[in-house]
């Protein structure tokens, strides 16, 4: 017969935790030193641990008046110093916070070190510090990793919102547990007869041992659910070796009374990842692999909810799983084997590491030509396509051809297709080049506004295209008008911007009046082209309607009073050259000039 908790004398007596290792006040707090596995869950929160206070670091007051509502304390102690973190494993429709304390004495907790409140509308199945340990690197869910030293002891608040739950677990991680993992916590703190909660792997070797000295008889009992059963084979012995999960109880009997202490113990099931086939893959810049379209291979008919699959760049990698991809892989060009390591959600230390796979990129053809090509309409055609192709690579026009480039002297559209072919994967690129003609450049007139300083010259083509400007030694514009022209002789330059040839030519910038008047008012009495001065040599020569010569000036004449051998000629519109000296000595008419005006009386 179990002996009842009450009014037993013992000497090492733990009987709240016993009874059930989930324990809502701080001032009890369970003590662990490893792993624990799923519990039975959070219900109520005992004595308000923070004395009526509104909020303590991220966690706030709920309706249950308090800051706490279901809530479960735990407590550990560092035995190494690195770095440290945990996860809290829950059910996804469930919704967890976790407040973490470093301090020594439930009366005096201060601030958290390490705080989460975010609610779960993501319905995520782990919170904590460090890493999640499902790869999501950008989960709300998780805070910094803990650096820790030695001996450095913390109180670990789990709290519930959800109100019905079906309880959590705590893994432990960090490189604390890889350079130190049988000392990353100190058990000394857990003075429980049987020990921590325990989290073992389906077949591992389990044994309590409950031996105390001068013990006259070991009672073994096993609660499945259904309260505490007695096992009667076990009976005598200080050890029990665990075959099933289930939270189990010894009963010791020494000469100055009993002691009792409970412990739960849990296998979890090992999982077993399922073959993986090979990946051969096309290779593009910045190519990103799913790499979670293979957790369906490496799963298999196991429950995707109680197992992760995660892929590493070693063996040595997926066996200690660290350093895990992520699920949205930057694959580089070539070959390598990915390792495969599928882990049970419950209990990080049942995994199966045995898979791999060969995951190969090989290169899709990276096309260098230009999709736009002008040819000029005096061409002979022109190379479009690779011009330093691949040897390796087959190439297909849309014309038919099957060489990496073409000569073609037409508009069009003119696609290729190049294919790189690698243990029966085609890897593809397609590219079209539009091809269009560049018409040659011709001035058509160059209108020049002038009688100022500085003038105006504009040039005028009828041909459309894609030309640019220069006057003089100027530099090339779009624009084909320039402003502030001195007078004298320029050089106007039009050139297509596609290299389609290029037109000069020279202009001299003078001015004149459009109408004169000699009708003896003294105003505009003689006709004369202004700016002559910057000519070289110039010669004006007046014509009426029929080409008679009228009158010739120079740039020392005094100018024309609209008379011809002494008698004035009638009001009408006359006409004018204008000849000049070029660099060589060579007479020039003068182009572009607006060569008539008016004579009124």
């Amino acid at each position: 017969m179990v002996k009842s908790c009450i009014g037993i004398l013992f000497l090492v007596f733990l009987c709240q935790i016993a009874r059930s290792q989930v324990l809502p006040d701080c001032a009890d707090a369970v003590p662990i030193c490893n792993n624990t596995p799923i519990n039975v869950g959070a219900n109520g929160f005992g004595v308000d641990d923070f004395g009526g206070d509104g909020s303590s670091g991220c966690l706030e007051r709920t309706l249950s008046g308090a800051i706490e509502s279901n809530s479960a304390w735990y407590r550990f102690r560092t035995g190494a110093s690195g770095q440290l973190g945990f996860n809290i494993g829950h059910d996804s429709t469930e919704d967890w916070d976790f407040a973490l304390y470093r301090a020594s004495d439930c009366n005096n907790l201060g601030e958290p070190v390490r705080c989460n409140f975010f609610d779960n509308s993501d319905f995520k199945t782990f919170l904590g510090v460090g890493e999640d340990p499902t790869g999501d690197v950008d989960s709300v869910h998780y805070e910094d990793w803990l650096d820790v030293s030695v001996g450095e002891e913390y109180y670990l608040l789990i709290n519930n919102f959800s109100n019905v739950n079906s309880g959590f677990s705590i893994q432990f991680t960090g490189n604390i547990l890889v350079t130190d993992p049988m000392n990353a916590l100190d058990c000394s703190i857990v003075d429980n007869l049987l020990g921590p909660p325990i989290a073992a792997c389906e077949n591992e070797t389990v044994v309590l041992d409950a031996t105390t000295t001068g013990a006259t008889n070991y009672e073994w009992y096993s609660n499945n659910g259904t309260g505490f059963q007695l096992l009667a084979a076990a009976s005598g012995s200080p050890t029990l070796q665990i075959l099933n999960s289930a939270m189990y109880r010894v009963v010791v009997s020494t000469p100055t009374g009993s002691l009792i202490s409970d412990v739960q113990v849990a296998f979890n099931v090992i999982p077993t990842t399922a073959s993986i086939t090979d990946e051969i893959l096309c290779y593009t810049a910045n190519l990103e692999v799913d790499l979670e379209l293979k957790d369906f291979e490496a799963l298999g008919t196991q429950d995707p909810d109680s197992f992760i699959v995660s892929y590493h760049s070693s063996q040595a990698d997926a066996n200690q799983g660290i350093d895990p991809f992520s699920k949205t892989y930057q694959k580089g060009l070539g070959q390598e084997t990915i390792y495969v390591r599928t882990t049970s959600l419950a209990n990080p230390n049942c995994y199966d590491a045995s898979e791999s796979f060969v995951l190969n990129t090989i290169e899709t053809p990276e096309l260098t030509f230009p999709e736009e090509v002008i040819i000029c309409e005096d061409n002979n055609g022109i190379v479009i396509g690779e011009t330093a192709p691949n040897p390796s690579y087959s190439y297909q026009w849309s014309t038919g051809e099957q060489t990496p480039n073409i000569t073609i002297s037409q508009d069009g559209d003119y696609n290729l297709t190049v294919t790189n072919s690698s243990n029966g994967i085609l890897c593809t690129e397609n590219r079209t080049v539009r091809v269009q003609t560049s018409v040659l450049p011709v001035i058509s007139d160059i209108e020049i506004e002038d009688l100022s300083s500085s003038n105006t010259v504009t040039v005028v083509t009828e041909v459309v295209g894609e030309f640019e400007y220069r006057l003089d030694e100027g530099t090339f514009q779009t624009s084909s008008v320039f402003e502030g022209v001195p007078a004298g002789v320029h050089t106007v330059t039009m050139r297509d911007i596609f290299g389609c040839g290029e037109v000069v030519e020279n202009i001299v910038v003078v001015g004149f009046l459009a109408i004169f008047s000699p009708n003896g008012d003294v105003l505009n009495e003689t006709w004369h082209v202004e700016g002559l001065s910057e000519l070289n040599s110039p010669v004006v020569t007046i014509y009426d309607r029929y080409g008679k010569l009228l009158k010739e000036l120079t740039e020392f004449s005094p100018g024309w009073d609209g008379n011809f051998d002494g008698r004035p000629l009638p009001s009408t519109d006359y006409w004018f050259k204008l000849s000049y000296l070029d660099e060589n000595g060579n007479r020039m008419n003068a182009k572009y000039l607006r060569n008539h005006f008016s004579l009124r009386r």
